[in-house]
């Protein structure tokens, strides 16, 4: 959808309660001021439209051209489709460009044949078409709905946005909650829109519906929560209700859900031909009166655009007259139609757009495919040629998923293979990066167009993808179809076999989802003769550990023992996976130690990387923070260096989650919300999870135990240990001290039960541990509470996990406070400051220490470490920097960054009571030693 400055629309009523955010807006892009660009955020309904709008109008009204576009659904696999949208009336000018820059941007946007272009001269293409289009006038880029623009033309939009100062011009997106539209989240400027606040909503209800109730006034503000479509729209639900309120609206529908149920009512409510007119409108996407109209006449239905009308009386659609073009009136809308509409309907009405679009093929392609239930070679044919259009505009990652549904589509057989083949030698020489695996992959299908060639393919380019900007489902479907179709059956002797499992085993752990596990599971039944122990053990420590975990201890034994003299690499951070959630990283601590020291001499970094994490998290889980934190930091430039982008995560998190037991809330959860933007648009559920326990942990430190609860719910509902969501392990003594904290105790006796249902405790020392202390947090009977404390206390290995041990020696403290056994509270209230101390974790310090003034232990403390005593990394910072090294030869000496050095001295300058470098060697002669580990 394209607007000039005659087609931006006008709007006679203010905004209500948004003069605030419509100023914020206007500064924040530069309007009149040299310009800025901006990324609108909100969730569905709250006005990211109409603010857009708003500003859009005003811009037009004060002098500025208006360029405006919207991303739709179905055209987001259509690459720079969007670029599409927003230049096509400058075609013209397009061709006053100079030639390299014309050539590439017609074949990108589809104007003309040719090779594909690089991203970069598109990209600049596109910026010195605006400056001619501006023509030095200001100029404001409105795009709406960026979350459905294409990845293509979404980077292209970025790279503009970023320099839209330099041209006068201003760059105003708006985008859903949840989503990472220009997948650079964190390089733009964002404003949240948040909803309405209570005055501001009231009055809306009010000045729109001044005859509502006020029960149903009040029943609705509350469903609402400030969000403004949900004011405007659920009212108009009422007259079907038995009551006159909104009680009939089930409250724990999350509010799109509520609104979607609200609109499907509207739409099952129209007659029929309206509704299939409305769905094929909602497949087509664009809105295109011609094609809609043409389609219609594919179908035996006999509905054509004049049915339309009952749905433009009930304002769920306008036409566009300036553009010719059938529009939505909220992306909600057409969600509905679909969510309403049977999956014959779909199909049905896909086939018909594919038999208008006869001169659109990558549209075409994509219609047939989803029509198609089985096999077709025809539709895979038509799949191939599209993909071939999308590769030659330049969109390698887009022509990559072609050819996958196109694989999907094919019969069994060569034509199936190739093109599998094909889409992982696309998507390895599409992302730029891990050159190494993208040489293998060139080889394999350049000299062995064999089984292994397309397994080794497709288990690479899988990594690819994941740290790329594709997502778990591609990944996972690349895999499953290379395995289902290897000609040689399941034959554990194969290499390319094994390694494809692994990769699928790592990708459906990402994902942490069931139905994810399930060809890996159906793939270890055929395996012949005998499954590998690795894979094995991974079946069962690594999808499902709470229930099966605990069954591979004698795979575990066997793996270990054969660790002690082991090189090979591969097999030494395989079985460290398999190990990870039976607790027993400890066992594999010296191989993978001499993995990292082989990868910093320049062995693989792949291998490197996992050896990497799995030092992380034992450290962490082992109370070695310091050494954590390091290795965090050398973990994330190996991911910056080699491009392991879906990677990066697990050392976010271990920063993540020290920041959160060390009382720096805020950056924990920045950090964990960074993990998340990256982790939710991939379908990645396993690394929201690990964001999700830090920010849980950084809850609890602060006291706040209803979002500590929401985070660790987020996880795993109460009462259920989620199916194939490992890191649920991990936050069950979070979430029962959170429930228990906010008065859920129904809650927290039914996590207990399901605890007790798996058989967690035999997983680990750990988890028995956590299993005995939840149920004693759960206990309403003191002297249970008590006994049960005593005996998770007593559990053989417990002390391995200091952290979590003194949590446990702290809620008992408070339980034996609370039970007026003061003096014996003083034992283990005591013991667990002791380990805080040690472990720098100021939250749970606090506590402590307050639970042992109330238990009569005196005043606060004063053996604390000294405000100029300096860690051990502190003090070897220190002494390098004194003997003359620079940040950067510091950083390359200790494995870290130079901002970390630079953090480091920062501290320790006020420590030492010094200002400059030039001071450390004098003030090192003289400060205390470094506090010492144990």
């Amino acid at each position: 959808m394209i607007h000039s400055e005659s087609g931006t629309r006008q709007h006679s009523d203010p905004l209500v309660g948004r003069d605030d955010d419509l100023r914020r807006v206007r500064d924040l892009v530069g309007l009149g001021a040299g310009g800025g660009a901006l990324l609108l955020l909100g969730d569905a309904g709250v006005g990211k439209t109409a603010v857009l709008d708003a500003v859009t109008s005003a811009a037009h009204t004060d002098g500025t051209r208006v360029l405006r576009a919207a991303g739709v659904e179905f055209e987001a696999n259509c690459s720079y489709s969007g670029l599409n949208q927003i230049l096509f009336p400058y075609q013209d000018a397009i061709g006053d460009l100079q030639a390299p820059f014309r050539d590439a941007l017609r074949v990108a946007l589809g104007f003309q044949g040719g090779s594909p272009p690089e991203r970069l001269v598109v990209s600049n293409a596109v910026l010195m078409l605006l400056q001619t289009v501006a023509s030095g006038s200001p100029l404001l880029l409105a795009v709406d709905d960026l979350h459905w623009i294409d990845r293509a033309s979404a980077a292209v939009l970025g790279f503009v946005a970023r320099r839209v100062r330099g041209i006068r011009m201003s760059f105003l997106a708006a985008s859903r909650a949840g989503s990472d539209s220009l997948h650079d989240r964190g390089t733009l400027p964002e404003y949240w829109l948040a909803p309405l606040d209570e005055q501001a909503a009231a009055h809306l209800v009010t000045t729109r519906f001044p005859h509502l109730v006020a029960s149903a006034r009040g029943r609705l503000l509350t469903l609402a929560h400030g969000n403004p479509l949900a004011l405007l729209e659920l009212p108009s639900a009422l007259p079907a209700m038995r009551v006159p309120g909104l009680d009939d609206l089930p409250a724990v529908l999350p509010l799109s859900q509520r609104l979607e149920s609200v609109f499907g009512s509207r739409v099952t409510e129209l007659p029929p031909p309206s509704q299939r007119l409305l769905l094929l409108a909602a497949l087509e996407g664009v809105g295109d009166l011609g094609v809609l109209q043409a389609a219609s006449r594919q179908t035996d239905d006999g509905y054509d655009l004049d049915d339309l009308a009952p749905a433009e009386r009930r304002q769920l659609v306008y036409i566009d007259e300036s553009a010719r073009r059938l529009r939505f009136r909220h992306p909600l809308i057409r969600s509905a139609v679909v969510e309403n509409s049977t999956s014959t309907d779909r199909r049905a009405v896909h086939a018909a757009l594919a038999q208008v679009l006869v001169d659109q093929p990558e549209r075409r392609a994509w219609h047939l495919g989803e029509a198609t239930l089985e096999p077709d070679e025809d539709v895979a044919a038509f799949l191939e040629q599209a993909a071939r259009i999308t590769l030659h505009r330049g969109d390698a990652v887009g022509g990559m998923r072609t050819l996958i549904r196109c694989a999907d589509l094919t019969p069994p057989g060569p034509d199936r293979s190739r093109r599998l083949a094909e889409a992982a030698y696309v998507g390895a020489e599409s992302t730029g990066s891990l050159p190494s695996a993208r040489q293998i992959l060139d080889d394999a299908l350049h000299t062995a167009p064999d089984e292994d060639s397309s397994l080794h393919s497709a288990a690479a380019t899988a990594l690819l993808v994941l740290n790329g900007d594709g997502d778990v489902e591609t990944a996972h479907s690349l895999l499953v179809c290379a395995i289902e179709t290897a000609p040689h059956g399941y034959d554990a002797g194969n290499r390319a076999l094994v390694d494809a499992l692994h990769t699928l085993a790592l990708v459906s752990f990402f994902g942490a989802r069931r139905e994810l596990w399930l060809p890996y599971y159906q793939a270890l039944e055929k395996l012949t003769p005998a499954v590998p122990p690795v894979l094995s053990a991974l079946g069962k420590t690594f999808s499902d550990p709470a229930r099966t975990g605990a069954r591979a201890a004698p795979e575990l034994d066997l793996l270990v023992t054969g660790l002690a003299q082991a090189d090979d690499l591969v097999h030494v951070t395989r079985t460290g996976t398999a190990a990870l959630y039976s607790d027993r990283l400890s066992d594999i601590r010296e191989p993978a130690w001499r993995v990292v020291r082989k990868g910093r001499d320049g062995g693989p970094a792949r291998r490197y990387l996992s050896a990497l994490i799995h030092l992380c998290l034992d450290d962490y889980l082992t109370g070695q923070w310091d050494e954590a934190a390091q290795l965090a930091d050398e973990g994330l430039q190996l991911c910056d260096t080699h491009g392991y982008n879906a990677f990066a995560w697990y050392f976010l998190y271990i920063q993540a989650i020290l920041a959160a037991a060390r009382g720096h809330a805020d950056t924990a959860r920045a950090t964990a919300e960074r993990i998340i933007h990256w982790a939710m648009p991939r379908s990645a559920l396993c690394a929201a999870h690990y964001a999700h326990h830090a920010a849980a942990v950084a809850a609890l430190g602060q006291g706040d135990y209803t979002a500590a609860y929401g985070h660790a719910h987020a996880v795993s509902p109460a009462g259920s240990l989620a199916s194939h969501a490992p890191h649920a392990l991990w936050l069950t003594l979070d979430l029962v001290e959170a429930a228990m904290r906010t008065n859920r105790h129904t809650q927290a006796a039914d996590h207990v039960r399901a605890m007790q249902e798996a058989g967690t405790a035999a997983i680990s020392s750990r988890h028995a541990l956590l299993a005995e202390a939840c149920a004693a947090l759960s206990a309403i009977d003191d002297d249970a509470a008590l006994a049960l404390f005593t005996t998770a206390l007593a559990t053989p290995g417990a002390q391995r996990w200091p952290f979590d041990y003194a949590r446990v020696q702290l809620a008992y403290g408070e339980r034996l406070r609370r039970a007026r056994a003061t003096a014996e509270s003083r034992g283990p209230l005591s013991a667990a400051l002791s380990t805080f101390i040690h472990l720098e974790a100021a939250p749970w310090v606090d506590r402590a220490e307050s639970e042992l003034r109330a238990a009569g232990a005196g005043k606060r403390r004063t053996d604390a470490p000294k405000a100029h005593t300096l860690t051990p990394q502190e003090t070897e910072i220190a002494l390098l920097a004194a003997s003359g090294l620079t940040n950067k030869q510091i950083a390359e000496r200790l494995y870290v960054s130079h901002r970390t050095v630079g953090a480091h001295l920062y501290q320790i300058y006020p420590k030492l009571g010094i200002t400059s470098r030039a001071m450390l060697r004098d003030a090192l002669e003289h400060a205390a030693p470094p506090e010492t580990q144990p």
